[in-house]
């Protein structure tokens, strides 16, 4: 049994050396995602998706976090972070440590990928290496598809410097008057209405073995830059040069002035399309000195915002070749499985049954589900669509934070008001980037009668919950759902989240005053068991610290795991650091940004932390306290940042049932112990990745769910009783 350690010189744990910086963090977590496209042990098709999720996450990094830093700099904003940086520090720090990473992957993209990728059959070939019957193919294909499209646009003293709209790939021509020796600079924007790839047919790619490759092509701006005469007829075209910009793209929303906020999120969506300020510019590195200094000075920027790669731009467009048809090339094909209590189900549309229905399966006791490991349509989209077609079912409450474009639960929300059910929805409008697509449904959900509710002034209502009330022969009882991801379909096949449901009734509860505080005029303060943000979630989580601090000062083990997106609050950070300093032992799993140091003599020595960077996103948040072995563990939407605790509507679960309070405990077993995609951080704030030793084998967390659910077996708590994983509780 650890002791607790005696009271050290006071330390003030607020100093900014005990914090990493947010933004760095980030990078370095984008670093692990272009280390899986580094990675050899990675499939070839799915090195291709990690180089594009990590252009894409660096598109919105720029268009959200350094367009913020950029606004304070202008700003002339003093302020600075926890860890003691200000904006323009923060701002220099991004430019080099992207530099490299940038430099990084268009080397790995150029020299290792595309020449394994030519080796496989999947040839993306540059315009010059054509031959002429390609050539002849492509300047066809460009004069009846592409050109109609095109639009050059002058640039001179009668036509101003035109718009570019934000991620748009642009080609910067440069043309002379061959009667009068001078020179025009234009610009042609590269279509985004038109794939980015063009494959040439079959019979034209490359033939290996008296067979055809998969595929053979050519960049879309390549074939425009090879036909750039039809555009500028008696012209002579000098030079041309691929760029790129990026613009601000987050909304700035005055709720409290906004009369109406859908229409005012509507306008403010209306100003993205055209786009903020320019906050970044990639060009390609052999771009000479004037056609560069030209676009700086037009677009208003500086050399700090400049990017140059070699070879091609805007590498989140290689996501398309994740749909050709090459199983041998990507990850293993996984199957969802249906949880073995609800397979004796009939389907919704089956004759109803009260002793073989999805609620008889929750009355019996609490479920959990583990996506995508278990399948998200047979669960949570069953449950909806089972209650919107059940006659005994009065109402339906619910929050939709993201949701997928052609979504089968608000389909079924849809049927449940078209069949007579009070059904209330809460749609959140000012779900980053997903707003559009949340307004459609809104307004599709209000002209069937449902009633649609925005949030809360000042609020994002960020919490995963579903409420169902029936009327039973017994009583009135409520069902609930609470998940940590959001109701997506096609996110859920590829987040890793956690779904509770349940119909306790103090569960059931707490549910209703969440609702009644989301649609109504309530100032609800306590909740019977729920953690709700901003109520009681942070002073909760506090004490739960404090708890496990007590007890270690008591002579008692203190044992903290937990599993998260980010954790980024410094009052939740400088307690953590309490929790060590008295001797809890503390075993975080944050999958990226992360702002506390690790192993810090006398501060963090009893920290340690994690990140898992695999096949799917690792979304779920998991929270386990000892409490001297009155263990609790929790689940829910939170992670721990200021703005999910103080400025958004949040909601974490105790969950009571002990099977699935072991069967958590195991996932976190089982997460903790990866020696494959798991990167140990370091208190300087660099990630080391585990490597398997010479006499353990590997130990592929994702994998390992993934074959535990094929076989159909429940998880069970053999890694914590056996003392196998490193969850265990005396360390």
């Amino acid at each position: 049994m650890p002791k607790a350690k005696k009271s050290a010189n006071p330390i003030n744990l607020n100093e900014p050396q005990y914090y990493l910086n947010r933004e760095l963090s980030w990078l370095e977590f984008n670093n692990r995602v272009l280390h899986e496209a580094c990675d050899p042990r990675t499939p070839l098709l799915e090195r291709l998706k990690f180089l594009a999720i990590f252009s894409s996450n660096l598109d919105e990094f720029f268009m959200v976090r350094v367009a913020a830093l950029k606004q304070q700099v202008e700003a002339k904003v003093s302020l600075l972070t926890p860890d003691g940086r200000t904006p323009q520090q923060q701002l220099d720090e991004i430019w080099s440590t992207l530099v490299p990473q940038v430099a990084k992957q268009h080397q790995h993209f150029d020299r290792v990928l595309q020449p394994l990728l030519a080796n496989q059959g999947i040839h993306i070939l540059d315009y010059i290496n054509l031959s002429q019957k390609q050539r002849t193919y492509l300047d066809n294909y460009y004069e009846e598809q592409i050109f109609p499209v095109l639009t050059p646009l002058a640039v001179d003293p009668s036509h101003p410097f035109p718009y570019i709209s934000n991620l748009s790939l642009n080609l910067a021509v440069v043309v002379k008057n061959p009667d009068t020796e001078e020179e025009f600079f234009a610009r042609v924007k590269v279509p985004k209405v038109l794939p980015r790839f063009l494959p040439l047919p079959p019979e034209l790619g490359i033939q290996e073995n008296e067979q055809p490759a998969h595929w053979t092509g050519v960049p879309l701006e390549q074939a425009i830059a090879h036909n750039l005469e039809s555009l500028f007829p008696g012209m002579n075209i000098q030079e041309y040069h691929p760029f790129r910009i990026t613009r601000n793209a987050d909304l700035a929303l005055e709720e409290d002035e906004a009369d109406d906020l859908l229409l005012a999120i509507e306008q403010e969506l209306r100003k993205r399309r055209i786009g903020g300020s320019p906050v970044r510019l990639e060009i390609q590195s052999q771009t000479p000195e004037p056609v560069r200094a030209r676009l700086l000075q037009d677009l208003d920027l500086t050399e700090s915002d400049v990017y140059e790669v070699d070879g091609l731009l805007g590498l989140r467009d290689l996501m398309y070749f994740m749909a050709l048809p090459l199983p041998e090339l990507k990850d293993p094909p996984r199957q969802s499985v249906v949880p073995s209590r609800l397979q004796r189900l009939r389907e919704p549309s089956d004759e109803l049954d009260e002793g073989n229905d999805f609620f008889a399966v929750i009355r019996e006791k609490d479920l959990l589900v583990h996506h995508p490991y278990q399948s998200f349509s047979s669960t949570v989209v069953r449950f909806i669509t089972h209650a919107a077609h059940d006659p005994n079912v009065l109402a339906i409450k619910m929050t939709l934070y993201r949701t997928s474009g052609d979504s089968p639960i608000v389909n079924a929300l849809i049927a449940a008001a078209e069949n007579g059910k009070q059904v209330s929805v809460l749609v959140e409008l000012k779900a980053r980037f997903d707003e559009e697509n949340n307004i459609y449904w809104a307004r599709r959900l209000e002209r069937v009668g449902v009633h649609v509710v925005y949030g809360l002034v000042g609020l994002k209502t960020h919490c995963k919950t579903v409420m169902v009330v029936r009327r039973e022969k017994d009583c009135m009882r409520r069902y609930v759902h609470i998940g940590t991801g959001n109701y997506n379909q096609k996110t859920a096949r590829l987040y890793t989240d956690l779904g509770l449901f349940s119909c306790r009734e103090e569960l059931g509860a707490d549910i209703t005053d969440l609702f009644n505080f989301l649609t109504g005029y309530s100032r609800q303060k306590a909740y019977r068991e729920v953690l709700v943000a901003p109520v009681n979630m942070r002073d909760r989580f506090l004490a739960l610290i404090h708890r496990e601090i007590e007890n270690v000062k008591n002579g008692f083990s203190g044992r903290i795991v937990a599993k998260m997106n980010s954790l980024v609050d410094p009052q939740i950070i400088a307690t953590l650091y309490e929790a060590s300093r008295t001797g809890v032992q503390i075993d975080l799993i944050v999958r990226g940004i992360c702002c506390l140091r690790p192993g810090l003599k006398d501060i963090s020595e009893n920290i340690r932390i994690i990140s898992i960077i695999g096949r799917f996103l690792e979304h779920s948040r998991i929270f386990y306290f000892h409490n001297n072995g009155q263990e609790e563990i929790y689940i829910g939407s939170a992670d721990w940042m200021r703005r999910n605790l103080d400025r958004r509507v949040e909601v974490i679960t105790p969950v009571k049932d002990q099977d699935i309070a072991k069967d958590l405990q195991e996932i976190l077993g089982i997460l903790l112990a990866d020696n494959r995609q798991a990167w140990d951080l370091q208190p300087d704030g660099s990630y080391i990745q585990r490597r398997p030793g010479d006499d353990c084998p590997e130990a592929n967390s994702q994998q390992t769910l993934i074959n535990m659910t094929l076989r159909s077996t429940s998880i069970s708590s053999n890694l914590i009783d056996s003392k196998k994983s490193s969850f265990y509780t005396d360390k």
